[in-house]
């Protein structure tokens, strides 16, 4: 999405204040710059800043949202009144609102409690007892990563998300039908980040429960500068590359494909790259390590933004020279364009990378779309019902043209009649053009994104929720 943490719209918000997880500032931001009581206006980036949770309210208590366990954490584990601390994985617990009788599942890395609150009284669950991590070991360098055909470190049970009956399977299917797990691409304004608190990982038993309803591909973001630091081209640093290996391969061993998304809009540590050859470095070092893994897929740069078009086309270049040099032959490389890589300006921002060459044969072209009036996703509102389909029209005509194959690897629609129509449109334009299409991924899912318009993370995400029956019938 074009911003890497969108706000995610909740209720209650005072007039004149940004509400929780709203945006307050950034370049060109003529809004609200307070925060409703209980958060603070942090910076994501330049570009963007958001209300998130003060974490520590008077009395050393945590505010509504804020962090209250979870590995690593060595705050405050108690809640200010009326929110209770939720379980949410293995590096992260949050205060919620109390409410009623709350019954929680247990899962494999502790038992948590069945608990009964009102507004005024307060419960946490225990926290995890595995070894937790540490800012050091965020930092760990590697030469002799786990090769990624290695078997997870432990085995994840499958979600319970509730099953639904499945709808008709609509003709023509995509041969890949996923979803986006945003979770470790997280603040990239802290570097490297402290797991659990600045970020944390897709969580593998929610992924499997989305490979039991039938999707195949699982979209991982991840930080450049967290993956090699100080610069592109220094060796990878083990903790993230470990964590990273192991949701792969967690997908991967199942026969579904995983994407490496370098989540960075063709930035390091805030600048434009313009170093093609430790770009082409880094796909190296980064590629080698999967090399044995033919389920792997590597998206060489989200969405990059207001670069020079030759300077994409080269970085573009570059990626796919490192990935194929490393050992790589088999897998698929994504590759993304400017603006974005929004399909609808495709043709008219990127077809200069029709020069890309992939000696194997096996490069695809990734671009996203949204449905609302600008086109970034920022709104739950689809201009119209049939949007989705007209907004691939010239793209899908640029691939057939160039004898070329994409996928959208970004995609969403509100929780509202018009844009399920829209997205379904857009699915069902795709299965009739399936010889240039070969699949979608929705935007996203991820243990943090809570009450996001377009979450889908189950069972409770408010995309999951409304369009899960929609999307199944597009699964393979």
């Amino acid at each position: 999405m074009k911003h890497i943490l969108s706000a995610l719209a909740l209720a209650g918000a005072v007039m004149g204040d940004a509400g929780p997880f709203e945006r307050c500032g950034g370049q060109g931001w003529t809004g609200s710059t307070t925060c409703v009581t209980g958060f603070t206006c942090t910076a994501s980036n330049d570009w963007y800043s958001q209300c998130l949770p003060v974490p520590i309210q008077n009395g050393g208590q945590a505010g509504p949202y804020g962090q209250c366990g979870g590995r690593g954490w060595n705050g405050t584990t108690v809640c200010t009144d009326g929110y209770r601390c939720k379980f949410v994985n293995g590096w992260y617990s949050q205060c919620v609102l109390a409410s009623g009788s709350l019954t929680n599942s247990t899962d494999s890395s502790t038992t948590l409690m069945t608990v009964t609150v009102s507004s005024t009284s307060l419960s946490s669950e225990p926290l995890t007892t595995q070894t937790p991590w540490t800012t050091t070991e965020a930092w760990t360098t590697t030469s002799a990563a786990p090769s990624s055909t290695s078997a997870p470190s432990s085995t994840a049970p499958l979600s319970t998300a509730p099953a639904s009956t499945e709808p008709a399977s609509a003709p023509g299917k995509l041969k890949w039908f996923g979803v986006s797990e945003s979770a470790a691409e997280f603040a990239p304004d802290k570097l490297p980040g402290v797991p659990g608190q600045d970020y944390s990982f897709p969580d593998i038993p929610s992924i499997n429960g989305l490979i039991k309803e039938g999707y195949n591909i699982f979209r991982i973001p991840f930080l450049l500068e967290r993956m090699a630091s100080p610069s592109l081209s220094s060796p990878l640093q083990t903790d993230y590359l470990n964590k990273i290996t192991e949701i792969i391969n967690a997908i991967t061993k199942q026969g579904k494909h995983a994407i490496l998304d370098a989540h960075n809009y063709g930035r390091y540590n805030g600048n434009i790259i313009t170093d093609t050859q430790a770009f082409q470095a880094f796909w190296k070092n980064l590629a080698g390590k999967f090399a044995d893994n033919d389920n792997v897929i590597f998206d060489l740069n989200n969405e990059y933004h207001d670069l020079e078009q030759t300077l994409v086309l080269q970085l573009n270049q570059a990626g796919i020279d490192g990935v194929r040099a490393s050992g790589a032959k088999t897998q698929y490389i994504f590759a993304e364009g400017n603006s974005y890589s929004g399909a609808w300006t495709w043709t008219k921002v990127n077809d200069n990378l029709k020069a890309l060459v992939d000696p194997e044969n096996k490069l695809i072209y990734e671009m996203h779309q949204y449905l609302d009036a600008d086109g970034s996703g920022s709104g739950t509102d689809c201009v119209s019902s049939t949007i989705g389909k007209e907004r691939l029209v010239d793209a899908t005509k640029w691939l057939r043209d160039n004898k070329k194959v994409g996928v959208i690897g970004e995609y969403a629609g509100g929780a509202n009649d018009q844009c399920k129509a829209a997205v379904s449109g857009m699915l069902d334009y795709m299965q009739e053009n399936s010889d240039v299409w070969n699949g979608a991924l929705w935007w996203g899912a991820g243990p943090w994104w809570h009450e996001y318009r377009y979450s889908f993370e189950a069972p409770s995400g408010v995309g999951y929720q409304s369009y899960n029956n929609v999307l199944k019938k597009y699964t393979a």
